[in-house]
């Protein structure tokens, strides 16, 4: 194991548990050599919970877990849709500016060939052709020749001109128009998303407050327990025997920052600093090494270059669930670095310890 990845998770390490694991990786912390976390603590024996309240709460686990994952989906189309407004909103301030200048140059020409035809109404309305054949001088014949091909070329190129600024304005006009109806179309998705984020989130929370104290404690051992499972599951697979992908600069960076910001409350739709949302937290830490990556997780998915599991190193994304609704920063040894979901805090966990879709790698070093 390389000394500076073994830095980057031992750092980590000791954050979390400074301010308490909420889902342990398992076995990865012995791979790293840290401290083992603070084994669960044993049912009480005074209230040993039955088989059927343990199938009851293993329904509500299930449930719950739905339930947030259909607010982690909502979460990433309102962040789509407010970074397609921001980018058509831009677009719109860019086309109203060009617009603007377009007017501007097209008042300008209208007075170039305003003073061009007040200048023929002085010389008696004659055009400079007319006046060119009735004059008796030969040399002013034919100087006179050279300034009317001038001044034809000159009028020429100011009607083109003129032409060409019209239709420009014609289609600055018909792409603001287009954007400002794009504009609104994804201001109403947003609004639709963040009323389905705000409904599953409020559904989740009413389920939640439904059970008594020590309901709620059965239901997060289940859910560690759930979390240890799955992890030590996906380990025992051998997928990440003979693993020794080294971090390059920038994905040291990513780890440093995600890592940082450990303890931090989940919020949907947050991109930091003090709180954020799942993909909130891994395109701050790209951005912290100065690469710009997709804002949501499925725009990571589809844009990030795709790498085998088995070759993921510290930095590399994490992405989860079919349709790519939640992701992590691998930092190392089998354990990720995340915002699990509302009314949960940025910790560390197991990679493997939810449905892997694949691996994607914001740096190409």
């Amino acid at each position: 194991m390389a000394r500076g990845r073994r830095g980057l998770i031992s750092v980590a390490v000791t954050v979390v548990c400074a301010v308490t694991v909420l889902a342990a990786p398992g076995t990865a912390f012995a791979a790293a050599g840290a401290p083992q976390p603070t084994p669960d603590p044993a049912p009480s024996a005074s209230a040993p919970p039955t088989a059927g309240s343990d199938k009851e709460l293993e329904a509500v686990r299930e449930e719950l877990d739905r339930l947030y994952r259909e607010a982690a989906s909502a979460t990433d189309a309102y962040n789509a849709a407010e970074e397609k407004a921001k980018e058509q909103s831009a677009q719109l301030v860019a086309l109203a500016k060009k617009i603007a200048e377009g007017k501007e140059k097209l008042a300008d020409l209208k007075d170039r060939a305003g003073a061009a035809a007040r200048a023929q109404y002085r010389s008696g309305g004659l055009p400079p052709e007319a006046r060119l054949v009735l004059s008796d001088d030969p040399g002013e014949f034919l100087d006179g020749t050279g300034r009317v091909l001038q001044g034809e070329r000159a009028t020429q190129h100011l009607i083109e001109e003129t032409r060409r600024t019209q239709q420009d304005l014609e289609q600055y006009s018909a792409d603001a128009s287009a954007q400002w109806k794009k504009l609104e179309a994804n201001r109403k998705a947003k609004a639709a998303a963040r009323k389905k984020v705000e409904k599953q989130i409020a559904a989740a929370e009413k389920l939640e407050s439904e059970l008594e104290k020590e309901e709620k404690e059965r239901l997060a051992e289940l859910e560690r327990a759930a979390a240890r499972k799955a992890q030590n599951d996906w380990l025992d697979t051998g997928v990440l025997d003979g693993a020794d992908g080294e971090a390059t600069t920038a994905g040291e960076q990513a780890v440093k920052y995600a890592t940082a910001q450990i303890g931090k409350p989940y919020e949907w739709g947050a991109e930091g600093p003090g709180s954020y949302d799942c993909s909130g937290l891994t395109s701050q830490a790209w951005a912290s090494a100065g690469r710009v990556i997709p804002r949501t997780s499925q725009e990571q998915w589809k844009q990030l270059r795709r790498v085998d599991v088995t070759d993921m190193r510290p930095g590399d994304l994490v992405i989860y669930f079919d349709d790519a609704s939640h992701v992590g920063l691998y930092i190392g040894d089998g354990t990720i670095v995340h915002a699990p979901r509302p009314g949960r805090d940025i910790t560390l966990a197991g990679a493997g310890s939810m449905p892997i879709l694949g691996v994607v790698r914001p740096d190409a070093g």
